[in-house]
C-alpha cells in the first residue's frame, strides 16, 4: 500500500512537492486554510534561480510553461542615491535566464494545474506517534491520519509544534507596503524611474525599493529598523489601517531624498505592514517519524530571493525521495532529507541574515557593496 501523505499549505514549497508526487502518480492530499485560491492577493514577484526554483519546476514537469510566463528583463536593477542619482544601473542579456521573474499567481497557477487542493481547511495541531500514524486536527472539529504529514504552512506553521519548540523571532526591521497600477499610464515619470526590474535606494537604517510586476503593477517597500511595539505602523501614535495617516509618517520618516523617490510612497494605494520575523539560521529538530517541513516552516530567513526557490527544490527532492523509498523506506527517506536541507539551508540563512544587516544599515554604502558583489558584471 502507498503511504497516505498530507502537505499542509499551498505555497510554492508545498505545491512544488504535491506537483512532483502526481507527476510520479502518487496520491497526495493538499490542505488549504484559505478558502479559495483567489480568497487573499498572490503578492508581487519572485525571481527564480537556475539550480534552484528553475529545477524544481524541472522535476514537477512545468519548466517550459515557465519560461513562457516568466520575464527575463525583469532582473535589471537600478539603484539610486537618496538625492536620486544613478549609482549604479544593471541590465541583463537578452538571453539571460539565470534568475528571471515571474508574478507569485502565475506561479501558483502554473503549480496547481491539476492538483485538487481541500480548501477552507485550518489545521490546529498536529499529533505525531499515533498507532494509526500522524493525527491532523482541523478547525472545524474533525481528525484525520496519514503516514507522512509535511508542514508547508509559512512562518507561523502550526505543523512545526510536532518537531520544534521554536518560533520566529523580530529581526528589528519592518516593511511598509504600498501598491501602484497601471504604472505605465497614470505614471509614466515612475514607471522610467522603476525600469523594467527593481529600483532601491539606501539610506541610514532605512530604504526603499520599488519592484515591477507584470501589468504594469509595482510594489513599493519601504524598510527601516523599528521597535517591536512600534511595527504596526511608521509612528506608535499612527492608525495603521488609516492609509493617509501612514503615507503622512513615511514621508517625514523619509524627509529629505529627491522628490522622485518619494513620489513612490506618494502615489502608493494602500500601506500594509510587514515585520521582518526569522527562524535561528542553524534551526533543526530531532527526527519525529510521520512529520517534517519544508521552506519558512523549516528555515524562515529574510526575503532576499532565497527563500522560494530553496522551499520549491525541498518540495521536490522531497517528493522524488518518497517515490524512490515507496512504504518500505520512508522514515529513512525523510530523515536523510531533513539532513540534506538543513546544512542547505543553514548555509542560505546565514548569507540571506547577513544581508539584511547590510541592506538595512547604518552605513548606506555597505548594500551598495554587496550589490557588486553579487551582481555580474
Amino acid at each position: 500500500m502507498r503511504p497516505r501523505i498530507a502537505v499542509i499549505g499551498s505555497g510554492p514549497a508545498g505545491l512544488a512537492f504535491a506537483r512532483v508526487l502526481h507527476r510520479h502518480g502518487h496520491p497526495v492530499t493538499v490542505v488549504e486554510r484559505d478558502p479559495a485560491r483567489d480568497a487573499r492577493p498572490a503578492g508581487g514577484t519572485l525571481d527564480l534561480h537556475e539550480g534552484l526554483g528553475q529545477l524544481a519546476l524541472e522535476k514537477a514537469g512545468v519548466l517550459a510553461e515557465f519560461q513562457a510566463l516568466s520575464r527575463p528583463e525583469g532582473q535589471a536593477m537600478r539603484i539610486l542615491d537618496v538625492d536620486g542619482s544613478v549609482l549604479r544601473d544593471w541590465a541583463p542579456r537578452p538571453d539571460d535566464r539565470a534568475n528571471p521573474e515571474i508574478d507569485r499567481g502565475q506561479l501558483r497557477d502554473l503549480l496547481l494545474g491539476p492538483l485538487d487542493v481541500q480548501w477552507g481547511r485550518a489545521v490546529t495541531e498536529v499529533e505525531p506517534a499515533r498507532r494509526d500514524g500522524v493525527l491532523v486536527h482541523f478547525a472545524d472539529g474533525r481528525q484525520e491520519s496519514f503516514d507522512l504529514v509535511i508542514g508547508a504552512d509559512g512562518a507561523w506553521s502550526r505543523v512545526r509544534p510536532a518537531v520544534s519548540p521554536v518560533t520566529p523571532q523580530y529581526t528589528g526591521i519592518t516593511l511598509v507596503e504600498t501598491s501602484l497600477d497601471d504604472i505605465d499610464d497614470r505614471h509614466p515619470d515612475l514607471a522610467r524611474l522603476v525600469g523594467d526590474g527593481s529600483v532601491a535606494v539606501y539610506g541610514v537604517n532605512r530604504a526603499l525599493v520599488a519592484q515591477r510586476s507584470s501589468g504594469g503593477h509595482v510594489k513599493v517597500y519601504a524598510q527601516f529598523r523599528v521597535a517591536l511595539d512600534r511595527h504596526t505602523a511608521p509612528d506608535r501614535h499612527t492608525d495603521p489601517a488609516d492609509a493617509e495617516a501612514v503615507r503622512s509618517k513615511l514621508l517625514e520618516r523619509f524627509e529629505g531624498w529627491a522628490a522622485p523617490v518619494l513620489d513612490l510612497i506618494r502615489q502608493g494605494t494602500a500601506f500594509i505592514h510587514r515585520p521582518l520575523h526569522t527562524l535561528p539560521v542553524s534551526h533543526t529538530w530531532a527526527h519525529v517519524p510521520g512529520v517534517t517541513l519544508l521552506g519558512d516552516a523549516a528555515h524562515l530567513m529574510p526575503p532576499l530571493g532565497a527563500g522560494a526557490n530553496l522551499a520549491m527544490l525541498e518540495g521536490a527532492e522531497l517528493a522524488e525521495a518518497v517515490v524512490a523509498a515507496g512504504a518500505e523506506d520512508l522514515d529513512g527517506a525523510v530523515r536523510a532529507f531533513e539532513e540534506q536541507m538543513w546544512a542547505r539551508a543553514g548555509r542560505w540563512a546565514a548569507i540571506t541574515t547577513a544581508g539584511l544587516e547590510r541592506l538595512v544599515s547604518p552605513d548606506p554604502s555597505e548594500a551598495l557593496a554587496l550589490f557588486d558583489e553579487v551582481q555580474p558584471s
